[in-house]
């Protein structure tokens, strides 16, 4: 059997697997192959679609040769056979897993932006690649969804060596794969289109996923709705910014003391759930709120865009500018609130646009590093304590800054502060900031 494209493999994969139809399974593709492939079985399965994301740790002076693998929340595994041959010390190891779990988040960060992970607590979750060779990386994968909390785990492939269930078996309760030739050699040569996987491609399916379906969770509720957000007073708007015009949201209340200004993370929009469950909270405290968009959809469909901090940060200049010249705003001291990457832009444009104060929530303060010792606004950066690698990186960016500034870590929190009370908390830090810090302003 032959496959003419990845697609066309995941459509016949996708009718194999019809009998697991059900409302507890989660597709997981492995980027970035096998993410087209996952996004037919998805369709097939009417299921939300993830990406399950791992990276092979090579030795230090053979990087071809895996000594293991590592995948999300902490999963390793570890040849040790290779550890040994290669004689790979303990501290060389930690330097090459330090490494490659900075680009594990930096892919998450890519891929997702600031959509959460799917749930993955007592389903089933579907690991597709578009087939597999030595095992390894699959293995791994169905161990980070076992570590995520999957009852059940199915590995399907289009294509595999003939032992593959007896090498697989033990960490896939279930092995699916429609040809296992006893000519195997490599998974490509079962393809007649075996073309790269770019991660435009990745995104795109994700994105069509998402619109297909929402991630819902066992009991079918939208994870991505979880999050309470209060409705207030909000008018939409338009924030020149060039040659382009980004759409907002403004909400003054009575009385405002001052106004901020959002910038989004990666992947996300002015009306992302979790900015404005923070803005409703700064509502209450009598602060005014602009939620735009720092790209336009056609920007946003290129992912470079997403990552181009100097170009975030100019259009976050663009909406300073067009806040002190609002009516409705003129005079109020203004702030900065910024998610993942928009906290960099945050950080980038602050030393021109003279905020009285930045927040930064899971923030990704590095990504302006040469602007930080130009930082004069008082800086708070909120950062959970169960994202280990984003803590990291913070501590090393507050480390750069001469203003005044504080690091703030939220107990049991994650990247996206999905867990209980953790948003709640981060709404307090930055109300308590910013009515601290925030002036009537004189400019």
């Amino acid at each position: 059997m032959r496959f003419a494209d990845r697609p066309e493999a995941g459509r016949r994969l996708g009718a194999r697997l019809e009998a697991l139809r059900g409302p507890d399974v989660v597709v997981l593709g492995l980027p970035r192959g096998g993410v087209p492939v996952a996004a037919e079985v998805a369709d097939a399965l009417d299921a939300p679609l993830d990406v399950c994301l791992v990276r092979k740790l090579g030795v230090p002076y053979q990087p071809e040769l895996a000594m293991g693998a590592i995948g999300e929340d902490g999963v390793r595994v570890l040849n040790a056979d290779v550890l040994r041959g290669t004689g790979v010390r303990d501290d060389e190891l930690a330097r090459v897993e330090e490494r490659e779990r900075r680009v594990l988040a930096e892919r998450a960060e890519r891929y997702r932006g600031e959509c959460p992970s799917v749930p993955l607590t007592g389903r089933t979750a579907v690991v597709v690649d578009d087939g597999v060779a030595t095992g390894s990386t699959a293995r791994v994968a169905c161990r980070v969804a076992r570590a995520r909390g999957a009852a059940r785990i199915v590995l399907a492939v289009p294509v595999a060596p003939r032992d593959v269930a007896r090498r697989l078996g033990g960490d896939a309760d279930d092995v699916v794969c429609l040809e296992t030739p006893w000519d195997f050699a490599a998974v490509g040569q079962f393809y007649d289109d075996f073309t790269q996987t770019e991660d435009a491609e990745v995104t795109a399916c994700l994105r069509r996923a998402r619109r297909r379906r929402p991630n819902p969770g066992p009991s079918g509720h939208d994870a991505e709705r979880d999050v309470t957000v209060p409705t207030g007073a909000a008018r939409e708007v338009t924030v020149p910014a060039g040659a382009v015009r980004l759409g907002g949201s403004l909400t003054v209340p009575e009385g405002a003391t001052g106004v901020i200004a959002f910038a989004h993370g990666s992947g996300s929009s002015r009306h992302s759930p979790r900015n404005r469950h923070v803005a409703e909270g700064l509502h209450r405290a009598g602060l005014g709120t602009l939620l735009f968009d720092l790209l336009t959809d056609a920007e946003a469909r290129d992912r470079d865009n997403v990552f181009d901090i100097p170009l975030l940060a100019a259009r976050l200049l663009a909406a300073t500018h067009w806040l002190r010249a609002e009516p409705a705003t003129s005079g109020l001291a203004l702030g900065y609130f910024g998610a993942s990457t928009g906290a960099a832009a945050a950080l980038w444009a602050a030393p021109e646009g003279h905020p009285a104060a930045v927040v930064s929530r899971g923030g990704r303060p590095d990504l302006a590093g040469p602007r930080l010792p130009e930082v004069t606004a008082p800086t708070l950066l909120i950062v959970g304590g169960a994202d280990p690698l984003v803590l990291d990186l913070n501590r090393d960016a507050r480390s750069r800054l001469r203003c005044e500034n504080r690091l703030e870590t939220v107990p049991g929190a994650t990247h996206l502060f999905e867990e209980p009370g953790t948003l709640e908390r981060v709404t307090e830090l930055a109300r308590d900031w910013f009515t601290d810090h925030l002036a009537p302003a004189h400019v």
